[in-house]
């Protein structure tokens, strides 16, 4: 008996009432105008459908009247902007009366049954109700009083679930609207996980190279050096420090521009900060950096900035060769280093996964192992964006 009482708790049966109600105050009010002339409302909401903005404001209103605080209500939040979308909206308009017209019916007038009902058991029959005209009164009229608002129940509960199920099907979003959802989805997904190895790449190399150069300051015991690897510490902070105020902007910031991410032409500094780790990098840079595009420039320098800081990390102050080519928009970056006493590393690391995962984000390769001639090497081609 509770469950069969429950939907008259929930205050969504009664938005859904009041959203059912509602053209029909509009459909009222012509009818107190032009009482003989019922289907001009319903031909008035053919044109008054075909026009874009009212799927939105019909979404809106199944949002918060027939799922309120549902998380995923199945709506449409956009304009239409297809003709079978408008189509959709008018048959919902079609149906939102129909609906509308058979709950003002019920709820109006299957109370007043029941009181008429109530009125023949005690003794009193109403004059003016032509269902009861010349009938005698009788006690047994009690017994079918309580069944108008049975009935007034279930039309309420089962025209509000109906008035849902359609709704989600002719105001849910079309097929490229799903599809511009996705995208968006998939959109912010990649961008965090983008920010996410930006945070991990700037700040890793400056921990790594503040951590080098603090070591070898320590075991070189010698002022002068201490001087530059302090330095090198500074720049490297301040660089960190840059990079990490800007993917926090993002993150504040989300609707609006930032500055641009470094690119390869910014790899100098790079190749300078590892060098004032210890490294002896010897760089070889052919083809004209500029005219890379954007997206594949800046995640080269993410990808050579990664490779630097495993080097300074896993090999230390070793020889790393660095060669970058550039043809034809496409871009070719290698770095190689010897292994310090001929171990190989796994290679499994957030480091080399992130270089994978850039390069094959851009449709590009990326290999990173051990070269069989004693070299770790991080080699990573990337097309024209």
């Amino acid at each position: 008996m509770a469950r069969f009482l429950r939907p008259l708790l929930r205050g969504t049966t009664y938005t859904r009432l009041l959203h059912l109600w509602t053209p029909m105050a509009a459909y009222s009010l012509w009818m107190f105008v032009q009482p003989g002339v019922h289907w001009v409302p319903v031909l008035a909401v053919v044109p008054i459908g075909l026009i874009p903005a009212v799927r939105l404001g019909e979404g809106v209103q199944a949002r918060f009247l027939l799922t309120p605080g549902a998380p995923e209500p199945g709506f449409s939040a956009r304009p239409a902007t297809t003709w079978r979308d408008r189509l959709r909206t008018v048959l919902w308009l079609e149906v939102r009366l129909a609906l509308g017209a058979v709950v003002v019916v019920a709820t109006v007038w299957l109370p007043i049954l029941s009181y008429t009902a109530a009125s023949c058991a005690v003794g009193h029959v109403p004059e003016d109700m032509r269902v009861v005209t010349g009938t005698e009164p009788h006690w047994a009229y009690a017994l079918l009083a309580p069944i108008p608002l049975i009935v007034l129940y279930g039309v309420v509960a089962g025209l509000g679930e109906l008035a849902t199920a359609v709704a989600r099907r002719l105001l849910g979003p079309s097929a490229a609207e799903r599809l511009a959802t996705l995208e968006e989805r998939t959109e912010q997904l990649l961008e965090r996980n983008r920010i996410a190895r930006e945070l991990h790449d700037s700040i890793g190399h400056a921990l790594t190279v503040a951590v080098v150069q603090a070591g070898a300051a320590r075991a070189a015991n010698s002022a002068e050096f201490t001087d530059r690897a302090l330095t090198a510490i500074e720049e490297t902070g301040r660089t960190a420090l840059e990079d990490l105020e800007r993917v926090l902007g993002v993150l504040r910031e989300a609707e609006k521009p930032v500055s641009a991410r470094p690119t390869l032409a910014d790899a100098g500094r790079l190749l300078e900060s590892a060098r004032a780790s210890g490294a002896k990098v010897d760089a070889d840079v052919t083809g004209p950096l500029e005219t890379l595009p954007g997206p594949v420039s800046r995640e080269g320098y993410r990808i050579l900035q990664e490779a630097l800081t495993n080097v300074l990390r896993h090999a230390g102050a070793v020889p790393a060769r660095v060669r970058v080519e550039v043809a034809d928009g496409a871009l070719a970056l290698e770095v190689r280093n010897p292994l310090p006493d001929g171990r190989v590393t796994p290679g499994r690391g957030s480091g080399l996964r992130g270089i994978r995962e850039r390069a094959a984000l851009l449709g590009g390769r990326a290999h990173t192992g051990p070269d069989g001639n004693g070299d770790w090497q991080v080699r990573v081609e990337l097309p024209p964006g």
